[in-house]
């Protein structure tokens, strides 16, 4: 596998009706950047999934700058409408940095502001870093599992006194929440879509991931598309979104 990342790279010459070519792409991306490796993994849950996704491993400039064309892309696509990102600490503050760098080369300069773990008692004070949050929030992540997080950034753009209006992430798992050790009726994105009322754009689903595993069957992928079938088929959920046309 080649150390050059290049989003078009490899890229399937003619997708299939139905399959998202930009989801494709990134699905791709994260592959060759070993973000998105396959085997046996614990989640947070306490399932042995056969897939594992890493933003952790967007550890270079090439990498990072490539993963915000993938997200900003995604969200031009999409039609939200936000005023400012706010990148949740730790992983969302790369990530929304990364993205409004993108958005504003683009030629959308928006504001950009995140939190400490830790209020700071010191200097300006306070947990909040970077632009006043007002408006329509848009919250930045890479993989929602639980909602949790999503919920305390929520509380912090509310206690601002602004509107967290929608989130972003990379990749939608597509499968049951859990609910004090149970599994739910639905996934980390519908609750936050449904329940909490915000729009939920992501770049890739586990659909995507599967469309690529298929497609690369006979180049030794037919395994890791068996065990993910086989772990949709346990966990996934049918979460009502109509697939690209």
């Amino acid at each position: 596998m080649s150390d050059k990342l290049d989003a078009n790279a490899a890229r399937p010459a003619s997708p299939e009706p139905g399959h998202d070519a930009l989801a494709l792409d990134f699905v791709q991306f994260a592959v060759q950047s070993g973000v998105l490796r396959f085997g046996e993994f614990k989640t947070k849950a306490g399932r042995m999934s056969p897939y594992f996704f890493n933003a952790g491993l967007f550890d270079d400039g090439a990498k990072l700058g490539l993963l915000a064309q993938f997200y900003a892309r995604r969200l031009m696509a999409s039609g939200m409408e936000f005023d400012m990102v706010f990148g949740p600490a730790y992983k969302g503050i790369p990530l929304g940095a990364a993205l409004v760098i993108e958005l504003a080369r683009m030629g959308r300069n928006l504001p950009f502001a995140y939190n400490r773990k830790e209020a700071k008692d010191h200097g300006e004070g306070g947990s909040l870093v970077g632009a006043a949050l007002q408006g329509r929030v848009l919250i930045v992540d890479d993989v929602m599992s639980a909602g949790t997080a999503v919920g305390e950034s929520i509380a912090i753009i509310r206690a601002a006194g602004a509107t967290p209006h929608g989130v972003v992430i990379a990749l939608d798992r597509q499968e049951k929440a859990t609910d004090n050790g149970k599994d739910s009726a639905t996934s980390a994105v519908q609750h936050v879509r449904d329940r909490l009322g915000l729009q939920v754009c992501s770049v890739a689903r586990l659909t995507d991931l599967l469309d690529y595993l298929q497609q690369r069957s006979n180049a030794g992928l037919a395994t890791e598309y068996a065990r993910v079938i086989a772990y949709r088929e346990r966990y996934g959920v049918d979460d009502g979104v109509q697939e690209p046309a």
